[in-house]
């Protein structure tokens, strides 16, 4: 009699496990479809569990094979390259359209009316994904890049009022004498090498910003934290490699599983070591660090809204510094010098007014603000060459945006790439480098304003945009100051998504000292 209890209670579960696994892989993502598609959403058709990746692979597989090899061709209509598929998707089922990765069901928006409402939202039933905290759980946590309702809303008012312009512009002179560090080792290159010395110059940005981060957010130089920017750096390219969406995919001892969590515990480690040095010194410093400390202590953990401890807080929102401030800058600096030396034009014109705001005064918070050109340039490479190429939110209610309903459990992504480079907005020339376009401000630079959004928009807007914008200024109008540059023979062109979009194989430039 027992034991025909327990083989019943046995079947009873697996029964029940069963109808679990069919709701979460098979009817709810169908359901979720279902209600796009009686909207007039349509899409490619998905496979089961794994939904449209094999498609996606195929699409890129094949543009890579058929796009142009030219050496030294450097082009700005690279979207096609990286996400062939949603070109290819947009064109065959309209600007807004679904598809699938994974059991991930995703709303792609394109329509600029819906693009719109989507940006200025804000209903906290928009919220960030589900992956970022699964999937890329390991590099983001819980930090304000992937939180969302309550427990995004208690770490943005901690962690932007730090970020806001009159804070950012204390630190310009760090960001000067950090930027003077890095040109003194230029200098002493171009001299040992004769006058003109060939520079891969991402490295150098990035223990730049790395320092500048450091000392800004931290109070401790790049030397302190380079072991924790080295292993987030190599998270971060581990963990481009993964397949979002796949179910249970990284719960399997692979290799790259297996070392994504030796780095998590040891960027943990080191983290939880430079707030405990903190912590001890009893330091009276204002940075960013010590107010996510008191943020911290503010923090009420039998509050279940907040679905975040207090060590997570610490550790995930200064990982998530670590992240987006060491490598945005840094990428965006190395693209805006690369575009310069293409456009030899444009780096006479921005030398020209650096100089003149300057002259014999130091680049400083006021001088930078003059620097309408150099803005313009700026923008203009955040445009062709955005670090962060998709906005994605999750809708955690039904939420209607436009004329559609979005049921709750949806991704609504909106694709950066190919809205800042989209003809009908900006232009017949939308792949061309021309920064005069930004002359009258970003709202008249196109036909619709909410088209350029490479730090996001409305009330999710990214929190370190100030301080991103200030950085650029100072690191390449002293760059500016005191070299020219041409692009090198050997630079290769070459755009690669790691998260972040990035040139593959380095900016490597001919540098001469003026």
């Amino acid at each position: 009699m027992a034991a025909a209890m327990v083989l019943s209670l046995a079947v009873l579960l697996f029964f029940f496990i069963f109808l679990h696994l069919l709701e979460s892989f098979l009817w709810k993502p169908e359901r979720l479809r279902a209600k796009l598609r009686k909207q007039g959403i349509g899409g490619p058709s998905p496979s089961f569990l794994i939904g449209n990746v094999p498609e996606i692979k195929k699409i890129r597989a094949l543009t890579s094979a058929a796009k142009s090899t030219e050496a030294n061709s450097v082009t700005h209509g690279w979207a096609s390259n990286l996400f062939p598929h949603l070109e290819q998707w947009r064109n065959r089922y309209g600007l807004n359209f679904a598809f699938s990765s994974g059991t991930i069901q995703t709303l792609c928006v394109t329509e600029m009316e819906m693009v719109k409402e989507i940006s200025t939202s804000t209903s906290l039933s928009l919220g960030k994904p589900d992956h970022l905290r699964k999937d890329l759980g390991p590099l983001l946590g819980l930090g304000i890049l992937s939180a969302s309702g309550p427990t995004w809303v208690f770490q943005r008012k901690i962690i932007a009022p730090q970020l806001y312009h009159d804070k950012v512009k204390g630190m310009t002179s760090l960001m000067v004498e950090c930027t003077n560090s890095m040109l003194r080792l230029w200098e002493a290159k171009v001299e040992n090498d004769g006058g003109q010395s060939e520079i891969n110059i991402d490295g150098y940005f990035r223990t730049m910003s790395s320092d500048i981060i450091s000392k800004a957010c931290f109070g401790s130089d790049y030397s302190k934290g380079k072991e924790i920017f080295q292993k987030i750096r190599a998270l971060q390219v581990i963990m481009s490699k993964e397949s979002v969406g796949i179910p249970g995919l990284r719960y399997f001892p692979t290799k790259k599983n297996r070392e994504v969590r030796k780095l998590e515990k040891e960027i943990e480690s080191s983290i939880l070591k430079v707030v405990n040095e903190r912590i001890e010194s009893s330091s009276h410093e204002q940075d960013l660090l010590q107010k996510i400390l008191e943020g911290s202590k503010s923090l009420n953990e039998d509050d279940k809204s907040l679905k975040i401890t207090r060590d997570k807080f610490i550790v995930d929102n200064c990982k998530n510094i670590y992240f987006a401030g060491q490598e945005t800058t840094a990428i965006t600096a190395s693209w805006c010098l690369m575009l310069l030396a293409a456009h030899p034009d444009w780096q006479a014109r921005v030398r020209s007014e650096v100089l003149q705001c300057c002259r014999d005064r130091p680049i400083d918070a006021n001088t930078i603000k003059n620097m309408k050109t150099l803005a313009m340039v700026i923008h203009e490479t955040l445009r062709l060459f955005p670090p962060v190429l998709l906005v994605t939110r999750q809708t955690l209610e039904d939420i209607r945006f436009k004329n559609v309903m979005v049921p709750k459990g949806v991704n609504v992504q909106i694709p950066i790439l190919i809205l800042h480079q989209d003809a009908r907005l900006w232009g017949p020339d939308a792949h061309l480098f021309n920064p005069n376009r930004f002359s009258n401000g970003i709202l008249n630079a196109c036909k619709n304003p909410y088209a350029y959004l490479p730090f996001g928009i409305g009330p999710h807007v990214c929190a370190g945009q100030h301080f991103a914008m200030v950085e650029l200024k100072v690191i390449v109008s002293l760059v500016l100051s005191r070299f020219e540059f041409t692009l090198s023979p050997s630079y290769e062109h070459s755009p690669a998504f790691t998260l972040v979009m990035e040139p593959e194989n380095g900016v490597v430039l001919n540098v001469r000292k003026l």
